[in-house]
């Protein structure tokens, strides 16, 4: 299924599934997707989904409907096109294209580590994690006793803003070996986030801004994490 996320200055909004035929964009209320913005005219744009394909159509608006920079009357969606109205952006996205391209580019697969050493560096690290996480007091394990509390990691910033990762393996590591790579383990306490691998020694990943350091971090829902140059919310469920 495809899918539209709304954007202002880089900062996501809101997101629509295209699960209907129609679907109009402008200020006004009546429309499916409403932007509340004077740049934007009452019923701005159209989307009609017909099978598989998407395609976009200007409906004389004051300011134009732009994609990808170039002003457009009608336009077949592609994935990762980017649709501007007035101040705001619409990314297009299928799902299955961008999980792919998302996952390729930020969560590491043993498979995928591009050298020997790295990937052995990068394992060794990751398997400190367990380590690290009980050294801050928590419990090791999963006893089954209490339920493991499920989360997710949302993109909020670059051409994969709006991608969602489920955070359901025990553990997950992230990033770009030679430039930062994280682990975030799942854990019957919680989630938490840890240091593997930078360019620089003190290059650590950010949570709210603040340097996480060389231990494990404990996550809180909402918390934003910054790694390899993409942010990331943190959300529980």
């Amino acid at each position: 299924m495809a899918r539209l996320v709304l954007s202002l200055d880089n900062q996501v909004l809101a997101e629509y599934n295209m699960n209907k035929e129609r679907y109009t964009i402008g200020r006004l209320p009546d429309n499916d997707i409403r932007i509340d913005n004077s740049a934007v005219s009452g019923h701005h744009s159209l989307i009609i989904n017909i099978l598989n394909d998407s395609f976009l159509e200007d409906l004389n608006s004051t300011n134009g409907t732009y994609v990808n920079g170039k002003l457009i009357k009608k336009h077949a969606l592609q994935h990762g096109d980017v649709v501007t109205v007035g101040h705001h952006q619409l990314r297009f996205v299928e799902d299955d294209e961008a999980q792919d391209e998302f996952e390729k580019t930020m969560v590491i697969q043993p498979s995928s580590r591009p050298a020997a050493e790295k990937m052995q560096a990068v394992k060794e690290r990751a398997d400190k994690v367990s380590a690290d996480v009980s050294a801050s007091g928590v419990r090791k394990g999963l006893d089954g006793k209490t339920p493991v509390k499920k989360a997710k990691l949302q993109v909020l910033s670059g051409s994969f803003a709006g991608r969602e990762l489920e955070l359901n393996k025990a553990l997950t590591t992230l990033g770009r070996p030679g430039i930062q790579v994280a682990a975030i383990t799942r854990r019957q306490d919680g989630f938490f986030i840890v240091h593997v691998d930078a360019d620089k020694p003190d290059n650590f990943p950010l949570v709210n801004g603040a340097a996480i350091g060389s231990q494990a971090r404990k996550l809180a829902d909402n918390d934003v994490i910054q790694l390899a140059g993409v942010k990331m919310g943190f959300f529980e469920s």
